[in-house]
Formats: structure tokens, sequence, C-alpha cells
């Protein structure tokens, strides 16, 4: 009798652990461990938002979010993914996604987008979301890239219309400059801002397919292509279009020159339309840049935020559940509006800002395709590398063969091609 109430009780208390177990697993089923870079509190707060709605759809859900301020989130990322990693995490598209893709680090998201229907929704953004064919990325929202300019400095001097090709541009230079108004602006201490000019002269003159092998390290820079992009930048320092010693200014000391009607002309990101004097804003106008060959297929820079699930992730089919959630185009939109971008959902409602509608329209209708942006589509000892060429070639146009053939030996040792 003791023996077979020993057993009945052996029994229970191993139904009893069983149950606990699985009462443990599913409940670390139901947690949902996020981790979100953000800069300022408006960001914050439109992911909590974001968050606390998912909540509320999903409430057999606990979700457990971690706020990391961006430059410290760049340094911890690499450690989380390959230890311990949260379910989803931030990001951005084009190499620096593929770099953790190719280390098996991400996990494969193709089921979603042809699941999702987010090969016709992201269609403009599918490219820099894949690696070898697969898509690893969920993009969120991106921003655009063009010419700001000063309205009421082109009627000034007889501009009519915004410039769509490069001899409008020039010739828009032109009549600025006889005016003695400085044509372009540019923050050559930031070296960030003159990859720009570069990203946008190899788009239009050699489109993004070439560029996107050069940023890969496929192409020498001793290449012809690659020198016309540099010599059509000379000629525009040579012609004087841009502002004198520009290499004193970073972002932050450039902007003025617009602001005070000294220059007329800025390339840059939507990002700095929220540090528009009140004053100045009605006076600002965006336009795409100007097309050099109109044979070459027209490609834009507009860097992708994305969302991601790393291999490691334990609780992987409510960060499936999050991604679907969330690349809706409402919440395209919200996002946008939060994070002072763009939503990369094709869906979403064109934002009410007429600069940033403008940015909307030029990335939801290109057709060569999106690059990431100079330092996000190469590995970073490049890039570095690179931008650094570009202000020495600033420094003295005429040193560009010695600035290129230098180029070429960093490219040689980085990728050993």
């Amino acid at each position: 009798m003791k023996f077979k109430l020993r057993k009945v009780l052996v029994a229970v208390a191993l139904t009893a652990a069983t149950a606990a177990a699985s009462m443990a697993g599913s409940a670390q089923a139901g947690t949902l461990a996020i981790n979100i870079a953000f800069k300022g509190a408006s960001q914050r707060a439109v992911w909590q938002q974001v968050i606390d709605e998912f909540k509320k759809a999903h409430p057999g859900t606990d979700v457990n979010v971690s706020f990391i301020d961006e430059e410290a989130y760049k340094v911890q990322l690499p450690g989380w993914l390959s230890t311990v990693a949260p379910d989803i995490v931030n990001w951005h598209d084009g190499e620096r996604m593929a770099y953790y893709a190719q280390r098996g680090l991400f996990e494969d998201l193709s089921g979603d987008w042809n699941k999702n229907g987010w090969n016709s929704t992201y269609a403009s953004t599918k490219e820099a979301s894949s690696y070898k064919g697969k898509q690893y990325a969920a993009p969120t929202v991106y921003y655009s890239w063009g010419m700001f300019y000063r309205k009421d400095l082109f009627q000034k001097v007889g501009i009519t219309a915004e410039p769509k090709t490069w001899d409008e541009f020039l010739d828009a230079c032109k009549k600025l400059k006889a005016a003695g108004i400085t044509p372009i602006a540019v923050a050559g201490r930031d070296a960030w801002t003159l990859a720009g000019w570069f990203d946008y002269l190899d788009l239009r003159l050699n489109g993004n397919a070439f560029h996107q092998k050069l940023m890969a390290g496929e192409v020498p820079y001793t290449d012809p292509r690659v020198k016309k992009v540099y010599t059509t930048w000379k000629q525009l320092i040579d012609d004087g279009y841009f502002i004198d010693n520009s290499l004193s200014y970073d972002l932050d000391a450039a902007q003025p020159f617009l602001f005070q009607g000294k220059a007329a002309m800025m390339l840059m990101g939507t990002f700095i339309t929220g540090g528009f004097p009140a004053n100045v804003k009605p006076q600002m106008g965006y336009f795409q840049f100007p097309i050099i060959d109109s044979k070459v297929p027209t490609a834009e820079d507009g860097p992708v935020e994305s969302l991601h699930i790393p291999s490691k992730a334990k609780n992987k089919a409510d960060a499936h559940a999050f991604l679907a959630f969330v690349e809706t185009p409402e919440i395209g939109a919200q996002l946008a509006t939060g994070l002072g971008s763009l939503s990369a959902n094709s869906k979403s409602p064109e934002p009410e800002d007429p600069i940033s509608k403008i940015g909307f329209q030029i990335l939801a209708n290109t057709k060569g395709g999106i690059a990431q942006f100079y330092d996000r589509d190469m590995t970073k000892e490049m890039a570095d590398e690179g931008m650094k060429g570009m202000q020495q070639f600033i420094a003295d146009p005429s040193k560009l063969d010695d600035v290129l053939a230098q180029l070429e030996q960093t490219r040689q040792r980085i990728y050993k091609k």
C-alpha cells in the first residue's frame, strides 16, 4: 500500500513538474524582447507608442523593450547577436545588414516578404534588404536626399524652373555666381556630406549597379568611370560654385549660408528640415538631383532603417507577428512622422510637409534602385578612407590622380582583390 501511494505521489510530482516546465516555457514564449536604438525623446516616444499598440492587439504577449542610445547601440549590437540575443533589433539596410546576414546572425525573412505582400509594398527597398537573393530585413523608414534651394534667390536671378538636367543645373549656378550669390553650400568638415556628392555623381553618371560594385570593392579606383565622377565634381570646384574653405564648416556651420541667403543650394537629406528657422522655411524648396545621362536609370540615396530577427532569438513566433504588425501602411506613416523620416511602405499616406512629400514621391517612384549612402553601402574601413580621400581632393583638386591611386592601394589591401 505504502509502495503504491509513493508511486502515485511520484507520478503527481512528475506531472506537476512537467506542467510547471511547460508553463515556464510558454511564459518565455510569450515574452518578446526588443532592443531599439534611438536618438532623442521623440524617437523613443514613437517606438513606445507602436509597442503599446502591438501589446493591445496581442494581449497574450508580454513585451520587454530596451531603449539604447544609438552610439552605444552600435557598439553593443555584435555582442547581443552572438550571445544572448533579443527577439527584435532595429538596424540599417544595405551593407550594414549584409555584414550580419553573411555571418548567420540575422534570420532569413524571405517567407515574411512572400506571405505579407512586402514584395510589392516594399519593392523600392527590396534590393537593399537582400543578401544573396534572400531578405533579412523588414524596412521601416527612409529619408530622401536631394537639392535644397532658396526659391527667392532663384527668382531674384531669373531662374524660372527647378533644374532637371545637368545643363540646366550648370546654367543656374552660372546665373547665381554672376549675381554675387554662391551657388552651393557644402559642409566639407563633415566628410559624409562630401560622400553625398560622390554618391549622386556616380549614380547619375554610372548607375546603381556600377555604384554597388564599387561599394563592394569590385572596381578599381583607377577605373576611368570613377575618375569621371571626380572630374565632373572638379568642374564645379574650378568654376567656383561651392563656398570658399568648405572644409572649415561642419553641417551646423554650413546651413546658415543658406538661411542668410549667402548660398542658394545644398545637397542634403530631408532630415535637416526640422532645423529650418520659421522665417526661412517658406522660401526653402527641394528638387531631385539633376539627370546627367538620360540613358542611365535614375537611382537615389535613400538610407533605410529596418527591423531584424536575430538568428539566436528565443521567441521567433512573436517576433514574426511583431514584424507583420509594424510593416503596415498606417504604422509606417506613424513611425515616419515620429522619426522625422519617410515611410518605406509605398502604400502609406503621403506626408503633409511639402518637402517630405517631394522626397516621398522621388523615392517611391525611382526605377533605378535605392542606394543606402556611401558609408552604409561599404565596409567601414574603406568608407573612412574614401571620405578622407574626398577631403584631400577638395583641399587640392589637382592631386586627384594621387588620391585615386592611394584609394586603389587601400581597396586592394582591404578586399584583397
